[in-house]
């Protein structure tokens, strides 16, 4: 069965109501929910998380990690 063609106000209400039901269920483990979330990640799939790299060092710091 080929998916419809929804236009975009369509496609987000479609968002809307699954993430609607996902935060009404009361069993947020349950299969119902991995279901729906499963869904949802199709539909919208999450950000990618940004990657954390510490800030350099000045120069001539010592680094943390020598023994004293």
């Amino acid at each position: 069965m080929p998916l419809p063609d929804l236009a975009p106000e369509e496609y987000a209400e479609v968002v809307r109501l699954v993430r609607s039901a996902i935060d009404g269920d009361r069993y947020a483990y349950s299969p119902r929910v991995r279901k729906l979330r499963s869904i949802l990640d199709k539909l919208e799939p999450p950000a990618p998380k940004p990657i954390t790299v510490p800030a350099p060092k000045p120069a001539g710091t010592p680094p943390s990690s020598m023994p004293s």
